[in-house]
C-alpha cells in the first residue's frame, strides 16, 4: 500500500491535567488548622443568627459582606483576575462549585435551624469524608495501610464521641429526622464542590475562585433574601452576623489555599475534628457569656471518643508512604 493510501490517523484527545499539590505540607497543615477553628465555632454563631433571620437572608449576607471584603483586598494587592485568565477558566467547573457551595450553605444553615451545633457538626463530617474518598478516586490520592487504619480510628471515635447525640437523634426523630437528612445532603453537596475548587486551582488562584464564588452566590440568593430584616437585629445578632461574614472570608479562603499546598486527602483528616471545637467551644463560652445555647455535656465516653478522633486524624496525616520521591514533603505519597 502506497503511503498516499495509508488513513489519516484520528487526533487522540489529552486526558485533563489533574491538579498537583506544591508540596509545601507546613503551609497546607497550618491552614488547615485554621479553618477548623472557625468552622468549630461557626455554628454557635448561625444557631444564635437564624433566630433572626432566615435562611436566605443570613446566606446572602454573609456572602455579599465576604466578596465586598475580597474585593478591596485583592483590588490593594493588584491581583483581582484578569480577562484572559477568565477567559480560560472552566465556566462549567465554575458553575459546578459555585451550584454545589449554594446548596451547602442553604441546606447546612436549614439543618441548623432544625437540631443543634453538635448535632449539626455529627452529619456535616460525612462531607470531608466524602472529599476525601472522591479525592482517592478522582485526583488517584492513596492512603496507605497505616492511614485505612487511622480512618477505621477517626470512624470508631466518631461513633464513640457522638453517643449521646445520636441517642438523641433515634429518641426523637420527629425533632431531628428531617434536619439530618438536610445535613446529610449539604455534606454531599460540600464535598463536590471542594472536589471542583481543587481542580479550578489548576486554572486560578485560590483567592480569585472564591472571589467569584462569593459573588455569583450573593446574586443567586439576593432575589430570595429580605435585607430589610436586618434593620431588626439586636446588637448580638448584628455581630453574630458579622461574624459569619468575617469567618465565611477567612475560612474558606484558608481552606481553598490549603488545597493548593496539600492533598485533599490529608486536608480533609483534619477538618475532621471540627466537631470537638464546636462542642467545647460551646462549654467554654457558656461558663462566662449568655448565649441561647445549651452547653454539651462531655461525659468520659465523649472524651476517649474525642481522643480516637484526633488519634485516626493524626494517623492519617502522618502516614506517608516509604521512599516519598518529594523529600520536602513528610506527607506526600510514592506515585504509583
Amino acid at each position: 500500500m502506497s503511503l498516499e493510501n495509508q488513513p489519516t490517523p484520528l487526533p487522540t484527545k489529552s486526558p485533563m491535567k489533574l491538579h498537583e499539590s506544591s508540596g509545601r505540607w507546613q503551609l497546607g497543615l497550618g491552614l488547615s488548622l485554621v479553618t477548623v477553628f472557625l468552622w468549630g465555632v461557626l455554628p454557635i454563631a448561625l444557631k444564635i443568627t437564624v433566630q433572626a433571620l432566615d435562611v436566605y437572608t443570613v446566606t446572602w449576607f454573609r456572602f455579599s459582606l465576604s466578596f465586598g471584603i475580597l474585593v478591596c483586598i485583592l483590588g490593594m494587592r493588584q491581583q483581582l483576575p484578569s480577562l484572559e485568565k477568565l477567559r480560560g477558566t472552566s465556566w462549567k467547573l465554575l458553575a459546578v462549585a459555585t451550584g454545589f457551595l449554594s446548596v451547602n450553605y442553604a441546606l447546612y444553615l436549614q439543618g441548623l435551624s432544625q437540631t443543634s451545633p453538635a448535632n449539626a457538626q455529627v452529619f456535616i463530617q460525612l462531607a470531608p469524608v466524602l472529599m476525601g474518598l472522591g479525592a482517592i478516586a478522582i485526583f488517584k490520592e492513596r492512603y496507605t495501610l497505616r492511614q485505612w487504619a487511622g480512618l477505621g480510628i477517626l470512624t470508631l471515635g466518631f461513633v464513640v464521641f457522638f453517643h449521646e447525640q445520636l441517642q438523641t437523634v433515634l429518641a426523637a426523630p420527629r425533632t431531628y429526622l428531617i434536619g439530618n437528612i438536610i445535613l446529610v445532603i449539604a455534606a454531599a453537596a460540600w464535598a463536590v464542590y471542594a472536589l471542583a475548587q481543587k481542580q479550578l486551582l489548576q486554572q486560578l488562584t485560590s483567592s480569585n475562585i472564591m472571589l467569584l464564588l462569593y459573588g455569583i452566590c450573593a446574586l443567586l440568593f439576593l432575589p430570595f433574601s429580605s435585607p430589610s430584616q436586618l434593620v431588626t437585629l439586636t446588637p448580638l445578632e448584628w455581630g453574630m452576623l458579622i461574624f459569619c461574614g468575617l469567618n465565611t472570608v477567612v475560612a474558606y479562603g484558608a481552606f481553598a489555599e490549603s488545597l493548593a499546598h496539600w492533598d485533599a486527602s490529608k486536608v480533609s483528616a483534619i477538618l475532621a475534628t471540627t466537631p470537638i471545637v464546636t462542642l467545647v467551644s460551646v462549654w467554654v463560652i457558656s461558663l462566662g457569656i449568655p448565649l441561647p445555647i445549651a452547653p454539651e455535656q462531655l461525659t468520659i465516653l465523649a472524651v476517649v471518643g474525642a481522643m480516637l478522633v484526633v488519634t485516626g486524624s493524626v494517623a492519617i496525616a502522618l502516614g506517608k508512604r516509604p521512599h516519598s520521591p518529594r523529600k520536602s514533603d513528610p506527607f506526600s505519597q510514592q506515585s504509583g
